[in-house]
């Protein structure tokens, strides 16, 4: 880019020609420019009239102006899942366009945020999304960057998705209880939890209350398996003890438990296992009627079809201080779709 300045009563140079891009906001007859705007023929005359010196920039054979690198760039980013909307004072947004745990591949967007003049944000990876939530925003600073630095993004994108929301599945669940007869507290967990996997798109194909009894609860998880469940929730029982008859029940159906407890506050008492392929955890009692416990961190992961490993688990002690700041982490269970304008 060349830096010039636009003198009073000077002769404009060719916009056809010069791609010449102003690099202030000003205000000529009563029409306000902004920073970045190209020149147009039909600015010309209006340029005429300048009553002080205006910054404008000349681009070259190499510059790509920052509207038309700043589309090259949110294309190459954006995933599966996702919708480009702008620019709007040269931005470009990703929109989710589905229900869906957003993902964000941290490498890829540190190399690309390492490149001169690009600017590419995003929400946390692994939080849950509603369409229309903005999820990224993509900006290149200057007025114009260098051809060879958007062929240099485009290369880094094109290696993975930098960002995409992956969508929920339809899973189905089986429910197991040793929590006993109370019929008012039953009640009350059979709702919050059907509501639940229900705005994830997953259907409950039964609840089972059952004694504290190791070979009962075993044979209920190889039941719901026969039965098409996808995943399994165990609600009650006693988790620090080694003896607990839903801990043993793992061991008489061969599941194996991927961690016991999580790097979190909550989360002492959460476990994972699976059988096989079948996806095993329990709800500790203060996430049977809650709404943002370690069990809402975990189980959107697994919605979306993710096997979660032990280090996945082992990740969440970054941010894993679950208190009242980190409400962003939970699924908003009473939202389906926001409506966001983005920047102004």
């Amino acid at each position: 880019m060349l830096a010039i300045t636009l003198q009073p009563g000077e002769l404009v140079p060719d916009p056809e020609t010069s791609g010449v891009v102003i690099t202030e906001d000003i205000t000529i007859g009563g029409r306000r420019i902004r920073k970045g705007h190209r020149v147009r023929a039909d600015d010309v005359p209006l340029l005429a009239d300048l009553d002080r010196p205006v910054h404008a920039v000349i681009l070259e054979s190499d510059d790509v102006h920052e509207d038309d690198a700043g589309a090259r760039l949110a294309s190459a980013v954006a995933g599966p899942g996702l919708t480009i909307r702008g620019p709007s004072f040269s931005r470009y947004n990703l929109i989710a366009n589905t229900k869906g745990l957003l993902r964000v591949d941290a490498d890829a967007l540190l190399r690309l945020n390492r490149l001169p003049g690009l600017a590419v944000f995003t929400l946390e990876d692994r939080i849950p999304v509603v369409p229309g939530k903005i999820v990224t925003g993509v900006k290149v600073t200057p007025v114009a960057v260098a051809e060879a630095t958007l062929v240099e993004a485009e290369a880094i994108a094109a290696e993975g998705s930098v960002v995409q929301v992956a969508p929920f599945q339809p899973l189905r669940v089986g429910v197991i209880s040793t929590e006993g007869p109370d019929w008012r507290v039953r009640d009350r967990f059979q709702a919050s939890v059907a509501q639940k996997i229900g705005w994830y798109g997953g259907s409950v194909i039964g609840f089972s209350d059952l004694p504290r009894n190791a070979e009962a609860i075993a044979a209920e998880i190889g039941r719901l398996e026969e039965e098409g469940a996808d995943l399994v929730l165990a609600a009650g029982g006693n988790t620090i003890d080694p003896l607990d008859p839903t801990l043993r029940a793992l061991d008489v159906a061969g599941a194996e438990i991927v961690r016991f407890g999580a790097p979190a506050h909550p989360g002492s008492m959460f476990w994972l296992a699976y059988r096989d392929t079948l996806p095993i955890f329990n709800l500790a009692s203060c996430s049977m009627f809650s709404k943002a416990t370690i069990a809402d961190v975990v189980l959107p992961w697994i919605m979306t079809g993710e096997r979660v490993e032990a280090d996945t688990l082992a990740g969440l002690g970054f941010g894993g201080l679950l208190d009242r700041g980190m409400t962003f982490r939970f699924p908003p269970y009473d939202v389906d779709g926001v409506e966001e304008t983005g920047e102004e």
